[in-house]
């Protein structure tokens, strides 16, 4: 693994640490958002707006991890 990768890995690690809880998506909807519809199975509309919404959130991580690396590669260089 790439010098660079293994620091985006680790600066994710990092962010997630510092998240309240781990949320991990419904696979079927039977996971944390099932029972939220009619007759008592989840509605899969809601399990999909709900893993969509999770998969930008992890997406924004990467992103700021990323971003982080970025500048202290700049920071590192001399370049700020």
């Amino acid at each position: 693994m790439s010098d660079r990768r293994q620091r985006l890995h680790e600066l994710v690690l990092a962010l997630l640490q510092q998240q309240d809880s781990l949320e991990l998506l419904d696979g079927d909807g039977h996971g944390p958002a099932a029972g939220l519809g009619a007759g008592g199975g989840a509605d899969p509309a809601s399990w999909l707006e709900r893993n969509r919404r999770l998969v930008q959130h992890y997406q924004a991580l990467v992103r700021t991890a990323a971003t982080l690396d970025a500048l202290i590669d700049q920071e590192a260089s001399g370049q700020l």
